[in-house]
Formats: structure tokens, C-alpha cells, sequence
């Protein structure tokens, strides 16, 4: 793990000198990560957990990284040998990697010494944001693509080598099947995929010709590229050429992929000079700057398509580039005891909800999600006794449970104890399935890319309660 000490903002270190200065060496505070409703995103997948874990307990400063900052000359020598021993020693709450999370809920919580929860700001946004963004687009993309297979295609589209790593860890939470990163497959233990690039075929005499080269290689994994000339006019027939030679020879074809044009159009037509080859198992893939939105129009049209290669509008997260995530400071802790802090605004929406926080999900009596519930850390409910449901806003807005028909989760567990990781992370394997059960649970009416219907996430009456009496404080204070 490279040292990212220093990947944070300056104001971040500005802030710990002062701290320091000020003898807040031994407060503890409690800050919360979460994101904003926006136009494009109403759910999302939590993803970056495992890089803020492999981030915290290598945090350090190198003689280098002092040396440096003493050079700024904005820092005091005693603050700069405090850093000579700085670790974090904090803990860590978050939602599992692969929960389904909405907008306003805290998705991981630091409850450290104010100094060590201050620096690890920059780095754990920048961290759980872009996951969690690129998860956001690729489940969207899963979503609609249904039963069929979606191959993370974009490491060469990505915004740098990081970018192209983490954001087909990503993807790969969210649903996709496989990526053509090769080092994050062996990074992470998952499925790579990919077989010849337009280069393969031009480089031969001619298609066919290219075509068998390939099939000699890779006998058993010939899925051949049939647009480099003209798909239908002699893409098409001469991989169905091929596909005789290697059925001769004992061998089972893949398929095709086609990377341009009219993919509804060709599709359907491939998939009918196939079929009339013999050919009905032989699969269709398509790539070609595709997105949630064009996969949909593509099975509207009754395009042929069993694979999907998605790059650039998914690695990018194109319609959207930043999730938005935010960093609150939300108590401090004197004594046994959290002292609330809340931020303050004339839009709504950045007003912050105050305290050390929980997140619950509540279920139906079917096992589906029905809302999220935000509540202070030691609030615990009891699912044999009823339970209502007060939208924080419009409170006329009510749900209640009657005694044993519904169940309650809480979500938000504790990652890491005095700077150590308490259990074993889960593979990312793991994490894919642990993401597909989520799925399971949330009813489509939610998932759908057009005018989904909004999932409940409200505030425990205690919460809401201190939040209202805290904004009426502090109006009537200035």
C-alpha cells in the first residue's frame, strides 16, 4: 500500500496545527460521510470501504513528508513532531460495500481524536466518491440490461490508473460480470474478460484469414470482432466459416461482437445468418459507447444482444461525474456524553443532522425493503412492539407497523476499534453476492431509470426532535 498521508487538502493540516496549538490534542469528534439528493441519483451501492480500511492503518508521516512540510513553514516544530508519531487510533462505522444506500444517510462515520479525524477528510471522500459514484452507474446499467451479461470495458477511457483499477472494483460490486482490467482482476480475484481488437484483424491478409489465426490460438474461446470491413457483407459469414472449421475439428464456437453501427439492426440480422448456420448457442456481444439508456432503446427494439461491453459512460460515470459526497462534523464527545453540532442553511437540504448516528432498514412482512430509518447511536428498536414511521418533513406522513410485521436491520456496524480493523474484510467476490441479495430485496419500482419511485428515509422521532430543537436555537441565538 503506497503511503497517501499527504493525500489530503492543506487546510486539513492547517486546521490539525491549529488544533494542536489550541491543546484539542485529546477531543474526540464524530464526523459523518454521506451524499446529497440530485436530479441523477436516487440510490446508490457503497463502495471504497476496503481502500479507506488499507488507507487508515498506513497512515503515517514519513521523515520525507515532514521535511516537506517544514519547508512550507506554516507549521510549528512542536506540531511537526507530534507528526513524527501520528497514527490513527480512531473508529470506523459504515455500511457493508455492496449495501444499497440514499441520499442523506451516513454511510461511514469516524469517531476519532479531532486532529486524526480532520486529516483523513480529503482521502476518504475522495475514496468512498468515486466508488460509490461508478457503482451507482454500473447498477444502473445491470438493471437494465437484466439477465444478460455486462463486461466492464473502460480502463483505457478511465481518468488515470486508479481511476481504471477502483472503478472496475466498482462496477464489479454493482453487477458487472467480468473486466478487462487484468490488474484488477489479480488485485481482487475477479473474472477478466476480453479476446481481439479491430489491430488483430487489419494486421492479416484478410478478415478471414484473421479470423482463423485466432481460432488456431484460441480454439475454445473464439468470439470474433465482425465490423472491422462490413458485419453483415463478410463479418458475419466469415466467423460463420470458422465456426464450421472449429465444429469439424471438435471444438464449440463463442460468437461475435460487434462495436458499431446500427447494433438493433445488425444484431438482428446476425443472430438470423447464425441461427440458419446452425449456430442458435453462438452469442452476440456489443460494445460501442453504450450506457444504461441505449441498452434500454436496444431492447426495446428487440436487438439481439446476449453480452454487453460497457467502457467509457460507465468508468466516467458520464451523465453524472461526482457523486457529491460530503464530510460533516456531527458531535463531540465530552466525557461519557456527545455534544450535537449541526450545520446550518437557508437551503434545507445542507442542513445537517446532528449527533452520533445509526442507520436501520426496515423490512415488510415479505422480506422488502420498505424505508431507511437514521436514529442517535444508542437508539435499538424493538421489532415486537409497533413502530412508526414519520416523514421528517411533511410529519402527516405516517407508517405504522403493528407488533411482528416487520423486521429492522441495522446497517451501519463498527469497521475498525482504536485504529485496528476488528474482522476480516470480505472478498470482493463476497461483496458481489452480498450487493445481488441487496438487490433482491428492493422492488423494482425503485431501481427503474425513469421517474423512479423515491425510497423512504426518515429520521427517528429522537433525532428529529434534537435537530428541530437545534435549528430553533440557533435562528433564535443570532
Amino acid at each position: 500500500m503506497r503511503n497517501l498521508t499527504l493525500l489530503t487538502d492543506f487546510y486539513e493540516l492547517t486546521m490539525m496545527n491549529g488544533y494542536y496549538e489550541k491543546g484539542k490534542n485529546d477531543e474526540v469528534a464524530v464526523f459523518d460521510v454521506f451524499f446529497r439528493q440530485n436530479s441523477l441519483i436516487t440510490y446508490s451501492i457503497a463502495a471504497g470501504l476496503e481502500q479507506v480500511v488499507d488507507y487508515l492503518e498506513n497512515l503515517h508521516f514519513s521523515a520525507d513528508d515532514i521535511a516537506y512540510l517544514r519547508g512550507l513553514n506554516t507549521f510549528s516544530d512542536e506540531f511537526l513532531n507530534y507528526l513524527k508519531d501520528f497514527r490513527f487510533t480512531g473508529d470506523v462505522y459504515s455500511v457493508p460495500e455492496g449495501t444499497f444506500v440514499f441520499p442523506g444517510e451516513p454511510i461511514l462515520t469516524v469517531h476519532a481524536n479531532i486532529l486524526q479525524a480532520q486529516l483523513v477528510e480529503a482521502a476518504i471522500l475522495n475514496m468512498i466518491n468515486h466508488q460509490t459514484l461508478i457503482a451507482s452507474k454500473a447498477a444502473k446499467v445491470c438493471y437494465v440490461a437484466k439477465n444478460d451479461k455486462v463486461m466492464e470495458f473502460g480502463l483505457r477511457r478511465a481518468q488515470g490508473p486508479d481511476a481504471g483499477i477502483y472503478g472496475a472494483r466498482a462496477a464489479m460490486i454493482a453487477g458487472c460480470s467480468s473486466t478487462s482490467n487484468v490488474l484488477t482482476g489479480k488485485m481482487f480475484g475477479v473474472p477478466v474478460s476480453g479476446t481481439q481488437a479491430h489491430s488483430w484483424i487489419m494486421d492479416f491478409p484478410s478478415e478471414l484469414e484473421a479470423f482463423r489465426a485466432y481460432a488456431d490460438v484460441y480454439p475454445d474461446g473464439a468470439l470474433f470482432l465482425v465490423d472491422t470491413y462490413d458485419t453483415l457483407g463478410s463479418g458475419v459469414p466469415n466467423a460463420i466459416k470458422i465456426f464450421d472449421e472449429l465444429v469439424e475439428k471438435g471444438h464449440k464456437p463463442l460468437g461475435i461482437r460487434i462495436d458499431s453501427g446500427d447494433l438493433a439492426y445488425l444484431t438482428k440480422k446476425a443472430r438470423k445468418m447464425l441461427d440458419e448456420a446452425g449456430y442458435t448457442y453462438a452469442k452476440i456481444c456489443a460494445s460501442g459507447d453504450l450506457d444504461e439508456r441505449l441498452i434500454a432503446s436496444l431492447k426495446g427494439q428487440g436487438a439481439c444482444i446476449d453480452m454487453w461491453g460497457v467502457g467509457t459512460k460507465l468508468i466516467t460515470s458520464a451523465d453524472m461525474p461526482a457523486l457529491g459526497g460530503v464530510y460533516k462534523l456531527s458531535a463531540i464527545k465530552q466525557g461519557d456524553n456527545y455534544v450535537p453540532k449541526i450545520k446550518i442553511s437557508n437551503n434545507s437540504a445542507k442542513i445537517t443532522n446532528p449527533g452520533f448516528k445509526t442507520l436501520y432498514r426496515v423490512y415488510d412482512k415479505d422480506g422488502m425493503a420498505f424505508a431507511d430509518l437514521i436514529a442517535l447511536y444508542d437508539e435499538v428498536f424493538d421489532q415486537s412492539k409497533p413502530l412508526t414511521l414519520t416523514h421528517p418533513v411533511e410529519k402527516w406522513k405516517k407508517t405504522t407497523f403493528s407488533a411482528g410485521s416487520y423486521s429492522i436491520k441495522r446497517l451501519s456496524v463498527k469497521i475498525i476499534e482504536n485504529g485496528k480493523l476488528i474482522d476480516k474484510l470480505p472478498s470482493l467476490k463476497e461483496i458481489c453476492a452480498y450487493c445481488e441479495r441487496e438487490k433482491s430485496t428492493f422492488w423494482d419500482e425503485y431501481k427503474r431509470i425513469d421517474n423512479p419511485h423515491i425510497y423512504k428515509v426518515d429520521l427517528s422521532d429522537k433525532l428529529c426532535a434534537l435537530k428541530e430543537s437545534m435549528i430553533e436555537k440557533l435562528r433564535v441565538s443570532k
